[in-house]
């Protein structure tokens, strides 16, 4: 009984490295560029204008990049920001405050610029997240990019 015991605890102490060594965190962007290249995402590791990490990537079609925030010498970031902008298509303030009061995942506007714009805020604080966590995440950005994609072409 004793044995059975320790073996047991002995398998529940690998699970729980196993599942902390598969942890995606904004410490490590190449860590997210695996995970999403290991979901079958095109993820290509570059700096944003400030030498923060930033991640170019793309689904359905569409491209987007992954921001990183709260970095600390272009290094050590703790949140990362799912991001795309779309030209051409200009939604009024009253259609985007319909988009941000009826939906909950992606938050839009329109840039200076007038490009309407959709972001997501995933928070890798405190240890991250495990892959599959984050790789749901990231299923539930691209369903959001599509949805708004739909959203801004029907006026």
């Amino acid at each position: 009984m004793v044995r059975k015991l320790i073996v047991a605890s002995f398998a529940a102490l690998l699970l729980t490295g196993a599942a902390h060594a598969q942890s995606i965190a904004a410490t490590s962007p190449q860590g997210i560029v695996s995970a999403m290249q290991g979901a079958g995402y095109k993820a290509v590791l570059g700096k944003d204008s400030t030498g923060d990490p930033m991640i170019s990537s793309g689904a359905s079609g569409s491209n987007f990049v992954i921001y990183f925030y709260g970095c600390t010498k272009n290094l050590a970031c703790k949140t990362v920001q799912f991001s795309t902008s779309y030209t051409g298509s200009t939604p009024s303030l009253a259609r985007m405050n319909e988009w941000n009061a009826t939906k909950r995942w992606g938050q839009a506007y329109v840039t200076d610029n007038g490009a309407a714009r959709v972001q997501m805020d995933v928070d890798l604080e405190q240890g991250g997240m495990t892959r599959a966590l984050f790789i749901d995440n990231v299923e539930y950005w691209v369903a959001a990019m599509a949805a708004f994609e739909k959203f801004i072409a029907t006026k």
